[in-house]
């Protein structure tokens, strides 16, 4: 075999055991809300910048 082979018959019926208690809890840092921001500039300023940026990025 080209890379290497292995016994199929390993491969089957796989048991891993887990421990539920020391799972990390995904959803434990959870927050319900609402996110604000405020911009010292207007949106054409801050396009106008980056404009600025692409053309230093081509230099």
């Amino acid at each position: 075999m080209g890379f290497g082979s292995y016994d199929e018959s390993e491969q089957k019926d796989q048991n891993v055991e887990t421990d539920d208690a020391a799972a990390v809890n995904v959803h434990g840092n959870d927050h319900d809300g609402d996110v604000e921001f405020e911009f010292d500039e207007t949106g054409s300023s801050l396009i106008d910048r980056l404009d600025d940026m692409k053309d230093d990025d081509e230099n």
